[in-house]
C-alpha cells in the first residue's frame, strides 16, 4: 500500500505544481487518511516538493483500527509541546524548507487556524486547494472497492440476523443498539453512521433517530445501517412489515418505492449525468403524487466518508465514472402512517462488465416478519 499512497500524493503534488503551489497542507481527516493511510486524532499532512511529505501529530499515533495504518515510508513528526497545533507546525516546516506558497483546505480550516498559519509563516503565500483531494477520491481503486464490499457483507449479516429474532415489543433504540453490536461482532470497526430504526408512523423517515417507541404488529419497520471497515463505509436500508400480511396501502407504497429504486439503480452507468440518475428514481414517485415530500437527493457517494461526492440530486452537475460507489435510496413517508425506504450501495460499472455492481444484497422483497 505504500506505493499506492505515494502515488496518490504524487498526483496531488503535480496538481499543486501546475497551480503554482510548492506544497499542500491537508487537514480534513478523510483526506489525510486517503493520502497517508492513517488519520490519528488532529493529524495533518504536509505534501512537499520532491516527495518531501510528513505527517504532523499532536500525540503519538495509537495504532487503533479507527486510525488506519500509516504509510511506513512517510515521515512522522510528533509535537512535544502541549497544545501545539500540527497545522501551524506543518506551515512552519514548509516555510523553513523555503516553500514560497502553500495550498490549504480553506473549506476545512477555521478562520482562527488560517490566521495562525499566516502569522507563523508570514512570507508563505496561502492559496486555496479547494476540493482537489475529494475529487481525487471520487473514483475508487479495486482495493478500496474490496473494503466496501466487505463492509456491505458485514451490514448484510447484521441485518439478516436481526430479521431472524423476535421484534414485536422491542424499542427502536434497542434494535439500533443491537444492530451496531452485531456489526462489530462481524468484524466492522464500528457503524458507518448512527443506525436508524423507525417503526409505525416513524417508518420511512430519512435518518430517523431511534426512539423508545415499541414495535407493534402491523407496523412498517424501516432500518438503515452501515458498516465501517478499514475506514470505508457502506449503507443499506430496508423496510418490512411486522407480524401480519401487509395491508393493501403498504403493498402499494412499497411497490412504488421499489420501482423508483430499481429505476435509479438501472441508470447507474458511466457517463450518466448525476441529475439524470436522480430523475430516473424521482420521476416514478413524483408521478404518483409524492414529489413534494421527496428528499433533496436520491443518493450520494460513499467511501472514507458516508456522504461524499457525487450527489445524485436534481441540480447536480457532472457525470458518473466507472468505479464510483454510490447509494440509491428513494423513500416516501406518509405523516401519521409511516412509509418505505429502500437503500443500496452499488459501484458504477460499464454494461460490458455487467452494469452496476450491487454490494448490499439483503432481499428487497416485502417480508412479513
Amino acid at each position: 500500500m505504500s506505493d499506492v499512497y505515494a502515488a496518490r500524493r504524487g498526483l496531488l503534488r503535480d496538481r499543486c505544481a501546475a497551480a503554482g503551489n510548492a506544497a499542500a497542507l491537508i487537514t480534513r481527516p478523510a483526506n489525510v487518511r486517503y493520502l497517508s493511510g492513517a488519520s490519528p486524532l488532529g493529524a495533518v499532512l504536509l505534501v512537499g516538493p520532491s516527495g518531501e511529505d510528513m505527517l504532523f501529530c499532536a500525540g503519538q499515533p495509537t495504532g487503533e483500527a479507527d486510525e488506519g495504518r500509516l504509510d511506513e515510508n512517510l515521515r512522522l513528526s510528533v509535537l512535544a509541546g502541549p497544545g501545539a497545533d500540527p497545522a501551524v507546525a506543518a506551515a512552519d516546516a514548509a516555510s523553513a524548507a523555503r516553500a514560497d506558497s502553500l495550498a490549504v483546505e480553506e473549506h476545512h480550516l477555521t478562520v482562527g487556524r488560517h490566521r495562525a498559519i499566516g502569522s507563523v509563516a508570514p512570507r508563505l503565500r496561502l492559496a486555496d486547494l479547494g476540493t482537489a483531494v475529494e475529487q481525487q477520491r471520487l473514483v475508487k481503486d479495486e482495493e478500496e472497492i474490496a473494503c466496501l464490499r466487505i463492509a456491505a457483507e458485514i451490514a448484510d449479516q447484521a441485518l439478516g440476523e436481526l430479521l431472524e429474532s423476535i421484534l414485536v415489543g422491542r424499542t427502536e433504540r434497542h434494535l439500533a443498539l443491537e444492530l451496531e453490536r452485531r456489526l462489530v461482532d462481524h468484524g466492522a470497526d464500528g457503524p458507518a453512521f448512527p443506525t436508524s430504526v423507525g417503526t409505525g408512523p416513524h417508518s420511512g423517515r430519512s435518518r430517523h433517530r431511534p426512539s423508545d417507541r415499541r414495535v407493534e404488529e402491523g407496523d412498517f419497520l424501516s432500518v438503515c445501517l452501515g458498516a465501517n471497515y478499514r475506514g470505508y463505509r457502506c449503507e443499506i436500508g430496508r423496510t418490512f412489515v411486522i407480524g401480519t400480511t401487509p395491508a393493501d396501502w403498504q403493498i402499494e407504497l412499497y411497490d412504488l418505492v421499489f420501482a423508483a429504486q430499481r429505476a435509479g439503480r438501472e441508470a447507474l452507468l458511466p457517463g450518466a449525468a448525476y441529475r439524470d440518475v436522480d430523475h430516473a428514481a424521482r420521476s416514478v414517485l413524483d408521478s404518483a403524487g409524492h414529489g413534494e415530500a421527496l428528499a433533496a437527493w436520491t443518493g450520494h457517494g460513499v467511501g472514507l466518508e458516508i456522504d461524499e461526492d457525487p450527489q445524485l440530486a436534481p441540480t447536480a452537475m457532472g457525470k458518473l465514472d466507472a468505479c464510483v460507489p454510490v447509494t440509491v435510496e428513494p423513500g416516501v413517508h406518509l405523516p401519521g402512517r409511516g412509509g418505505v425506504r429502500i437503500d443500496d450501495t452499488l459501484v458504477v460499472r460499464p454494461e460490458a462488465d455487467g452494469g452496476p455492481e450491487l454490494l448490499t444484497i439483503t432481499t428487497k422483497e416485502l417480508l412479513a416478519l
